[in-house]
């Protein structure tokens, strides 16, 4: 073992692959961007989630409370106002936060540290080592926590060393700024994660080669870790294996998530992938979660920022759900695929005599779909589109 790595093993590959592969991984490190807010990201779960009218604008009033590290601010404001203003209780606002706290960044809505790591460890399984004892740490004994006291953080908890090193480890894996993730970097490069095809009259979801990590583990260290003895070198090596083992799983693991959510998503939207926006059927992240066997929290972390390759072209996986619209049948359409009638019905009309919102809702009614002018004008906005007066030419 008193040898340098670089005498004992040469880690330069062939053909200048490791230079290329190097290359292609600081170019997109250095392309690494967010094209959704923390606000957007938080906003789009809270029309997904069933909320009361009421519920959702406290949601919405709550999440522009939220600052860019994912800390709530003000929350005595907030239910002060809420108070005065709608007659709201304590109890009530707390129903309502909680809702928010259990929304895609783990931990996000926190009124400070101990509860975001509070929130965070919640949502690991209970069967998770150590999980209850970093729960009663940061609950009760942030000050120990704070200045790492090993010693009296072994006593409140009853842990041995070891114990306590591994609980302090657990902490350490979370999040203190949730938002981080969701802070905008400016980038042009935009890469499907997924990628769908048709083959043999059924559509199929792959993972894109180009993007999915490929890590592997070093033979000439895996070589020695079999020579293992009971030395301290050898577990230190033994050690080392195992964490390299974890870390390769859990990539497998996100990436079997990913391409389960995906190709849920495709065996909902077959219409649309056959034929187009106005064919996209209503969908919500319960949809997918119940389907999987998931939580909702999972779905919506795996298509945060990742994108689909189809045949119709490059989507977002987010653009896939959207709330639904009774229609007078007894059915549902989905508000993208109403979007997708306005435009068209737009695209259609003639030029001196550009048809108004409200006129729009009535041809929307004779299709079947009842949808108030009012939405009529929010999905028209939505598109980009002028009203019908800056319309006429």
């Amino acid at each position: 073992m008193d040898v340098e790595w670089a005498e004992e093993y040469d880690f330069s590959a062939p053909g200048g692959a490791a230079a290329d592969a190097e290359e292609l991984y600081e170019f997109r490190q250095a392309n690494l961007h967010t094209g959704t807010t923390l606000r957007e990201h938080l906003l789009w779960q809270a029309r997904l989630a069933p909320l009361h009218e009421w519920e959702a604008q406290v949601a919405e009033h709550l999440i522009d409370s939220i600052n860019e590290d994912g800390y709530l601010e003000d929350w005595d404001g907030a239910c002060e106002h809420f108070r005065h203003a709608m007659g709201l209780s304590g109890e009530q606002m707390q129903r309502v936060l909680a809702i928010v706290q259990d929304f895609d960044p783990p931990g996000v809505g926190a009124r400070d540290l101990a509860e975001c790591l509070s929130l965070q460890l919640r949502q690991l399984p209970e069967e998770t080592p150590e999980r209850a004892a970093a729960l009663k740490l940061v609950a009760e004994h942030m000050p120990l926590l704070a200045r790492r006291d090993e010693a009296a953080i072994g006593k409140v908890l009853e842990l041995d060393a070891d114990g306590v090193r591994r609980v302090l480890a657990l902490i350490q894996s979370l999040q203190p700024h949730p938002g981080r993730p969701y802070q905008s970097v400016e980038s042009d490069y935009v890469a499907p994660d997924v990628i769908v095809r048709k083959h043999t009259g059924r559509w199929k979801v792959s993972l894109n080669p180009d993007i999915a990590p490929k890590v592997r583990i070093n033979s000439h260290y895996l070589g020695l870790v079999r020579r293992a003895d009971s030395s301290r070198d050898q577990q230190t090596l033994k050690q080392h294996l195992q964490e390299a083992r974890y870390f390769i799983n859990s990539l497998e693991s996100r990436n079997d998530t990913l391409l389960r959510v995906a190709q849920s998503i495709v065996e909902e939207q077959r219409a649309f992938l056959e034929y187009g926006d106005e064919a996209m059927r209503p969908l919500v992240l319960r949809d997918i979660a119940e389907r999987l066997g998931i939580h909702e929290s999972t779905v919506s972390r795996a298509t945060a920022n990742k994108y689909m390759l189809t045949p119709r072209g490059l989507y977002e996986l987010k653009y896939f759900f959207s709330s639904h619209v009774q229609t007078l049948g007894g059915g549902t359409c989905s508000a993208t695929a109403i979007q997708a009638m306005i435009k068209r019905l737009i695209g259609q009309e003639a030029a001196d005599k550009p048809l108004s919102d409200s006129q729009l809702s009535e041809v929307l009614l004779k299709e079947g779909i009842q949808v108030a002018r009012r939405t009529v004008a929010k999905y028209r906005e939505a598109l980009g589109i002028p009203p019908s007066h800056e319309r006429r030419t």
